[in-house]
């Protein structure tokens, strides 16, 4: 069966941390881009960063030097720090997968995780 679980979300003040964790199990991991989005309600997912096999990488303007997306093929796992988090980073944060070299469009993945949410608030 084919699975992303994402985790790490929580509550966090403006300016702080937090780490995020995508593992993935029925797949051959090493070969799919993994991004992560994300999904404020009443409005459209949005892209937030993507890593290929190669560890080549692609981040939102909106994050681009905040956030950091790395992963450990050895474990399956892909990771997106945040730091100098913003209320507006606000959103449920999504896992995707998708074989070969993909960007930023949502509808080049089609393996999803449930979500996890984030809360940037003091």
């Amino acid at each position: 069966q084919v699975q992303l679980v994402e985790s790490g979300g929580g509550l966090v003040q403006p300016g702080g941390s937090l780490r995020l964790s995508c593992a993935a199990s029925g797949l051959t991991f090493s070969s799919y881009t993994i991004g992560w989005f994300r999904q404020v309600p009443g409005k459209e997912r949005e892209f937030v960063a993507r890593i290929w096999r190669t560890d080549n990488t692609l981040y939102a303007h909106s994050v681009k030097g905040r956030f950091t997306i790395s992963r450990d093929n050895a474990k399956n796992t892909v990771y997106l720090q945040m730091n100098s988090l913003k209320p507006e980073d606000t959103a449920v944060y999504y896992c995707a997968a998708g074989p070969g070299l993909l960007y930023s469009s949502h509808i080049s993945y089609n393996i999803w995780g449930q979500g996890t949410q984030v809360t940037v608030s003091s």
